[in-house]
Formats: structure tokens, C-alpha cells, sequence
């Protein structure tokens, strides 16, 4: 049985296009320190194709971590997070959680480049840019650090700010119900 984290792909192609959206927003934090390495850009666009059903999510599994792997060449955590972001929307294609991944670090890449609000201005901007569909599929991911079966687990995502950013967006999404 497959995780409740991958989401249907349907769904996977629905919040691929948003978790690019919030890829992109701190994706000039990366190419600032490195323009020429397009590895980030590249995710972020296949993000969208996949989305579109251009690219099949085989093809984009054994791809996904190209872009994220674009961070060992910046110094800055910003640079790094919006990196990692982008990484995160590449990987939706395999697990549609990513898609919460690539929110959480583009905010923490937000508040690393703006640390007295970068963070609170993301979530703001990530709620009211999500789609109905969106925040339906979304609504279907388990509470973070709930199911051990993907991203959502008890890893990375789930502790220090990339947790609080999805504990903050998951209470919104159940609060506007």
C-alpha cells in the first residue's frame, strides 16, 4: 500500500505547480551567489511540466534530487534553503509531501534573507496562492510527524523552523475548512 504522503498523481501534478510558485519566489536568493548553475531553475521547471503532464513522475524520480544538491556550491543559508526549495518541488513528482517541503525551506530561506518577517510574509503569501484543489490535496497529506512512510515523517522536515512552517501551514488549511 502506498504511503498516504504520495498522493494520487493527479494530485502530485495539482500541488507540483504551487510548491514551484514558492520555489521560485526565493530562487534569485540562490542565483545571486551562483547565476550560472541553472540545477535549481531546472527543478523548479520541471516542476512545472510535470504539473502540466508534460514529464511522466518515473522520469522525475530519478531526477529529483539535482537541484537540491545545488546548494554545496553557495555559502549563505539563504542561498542553500531557496536550493533545497527547489529541490523539494522537483521531488513532488515522487511524493506529493515535497510539495510542503519546498513551502517550509522556501521559508526558511525568506526568514534567513529577512529574518524579522521573511517568514511570516512567505506563509502569508504561500496561504492566499493556493488554489482550491491545492488546498484539498494538501488536506490529505497526515499530520506532520505522523506517518514514518515519507517526508512528513520524524526527519528533517519535522524539526525547527521547516516543522513550525508546516505545523503553521497544516492548522491553517484545517482552519479555513
Amino acid at each position: 500500500m502506498p504511503s498516504p504522503q504520495t498522493l494520487d498523481e493527479d494530485e502530485r501534478r495539482t500541488v507540483a505547480a504551487w510548491a514551484a510558485d514558492c520555489a521560485e519566489r526565493v530562487l534569485p536568493l540562490f542565483e545571486a551567489e551562483v547565476p550560472d548553475d541553472d540545477r535549481p531553475r531546472d527543478g523548479i521547471r520541471r516542476a512545472r511540466a510535470f504539473a502540466r503532464g508534460e514529464l511522466d513522475a518515473a522520469g522525475e524520480i530519478r531526477r529529483r534530487f539535482t537541484a537540491g544538491r545545488a546548494s554545496a556550491v553557495v555559502a549563505s543559508p539563504a542561498a542553500k534553503a531557496a536550493a533545497w526549495a527547489a529541490g523539494q518541488a522537483s521531488g513532488v513528482a515522487h511524493m506529493g509531501a515535497h510539495a510542503l517541503g519546498a513551502a517550509a525551506y522556501a521559508a526558511k530561506a525568506a526568514a534567513a534573507a529577512d529574518p524579522a518577517g521573511g517568514a511570516t510574509d512567505e506563509l502569508t503569501w504561500q496561504m492566499a496562492h493556493m488554489s482550491a484543489p491545492v488546498r484539498a490535496a494538501l488536506r490529505r497529506l497526515p499530520p506532520l510527524g505522523t506517518d514514518p512512510s515519507g517526508p512528513l515523517g520524524s526527519g528533517l522536515l519535522a524539526s525547527g523552523a521547516l516543522g513550525a512552517h508546516i505545523r503553521a501551514v497544516q492548522a491553517a488549511l484545517l482552519d479555513d475548512r
